[in-house]
């Protein structure tokens, strides 16, 4: 009776384990499921270069993304910020039931060698280029250049 009992334990803890990914999680290898929300990029000051904010926020398994593009850009890099430098990005991961946040003074998007200077009150086409998600397409609102989303100007 006690080697059925043990032999039950063994196989529950292996099957509990087994849905679980890498990291513990029970999303780690499920399809990520992403959600773009707070996009906008400040009027830009330059003809030639502008900066993109957003927020992803993922119910799914982990997900990376990998490149941005945009009409707007001959060329858009991710960028981190870590202790005040700017430090250009091949990737970010989205983390599985997390979110990637992209804000002022820190993970940005920067748009360089633009087609034309986007105004105010403009939308600004972006498409998101993900590992496992494929292309996410947002439009990105253009706000004032000291626009901030806690105060909604």
């Amino acid at each position: 009776m006690k080697r059925t009992a043990g032999a039950a334990v063994v196989t529950a803890v292996a099957l509990a384990l087994t849905g679980c990914g890498a990291d513990g999680s029970a999303n780690a290898s499920a399809k990520p499921r992403l959600k773009v929300s707070g996009a906008y990029m400040p009027a830009p000051s330059m003809d030639t270069m502008a900066a993109g904010f957003f927020t992803v926020t993922n119910t799914g398994g982990a997900d990376t993304l990998t490149s941005v593009t945009s009409d707007l850009s001959g060329h858009v890099t991710l960028h981190s910020t870590k202790d005040g430098t700017m430090e250009e990005e091949k990737s970010f991961t989205v983390p599985a039931d997390g979110t990637l946040d992209f804000a002022s003074g820190g993970n940005h998007l920067m748009f360089e060698k633009l087609t034309r200077r986007p105004e105010q009150g403009e939308k600004v086409s972006v498409e998101l280029h993900f590992t496992k998600s494929g292309t996410v397409r947002i439009s990105m609102p253009v706000k004032s250049a000291t626009y901030n989303p806690k105060t909604g100007h």
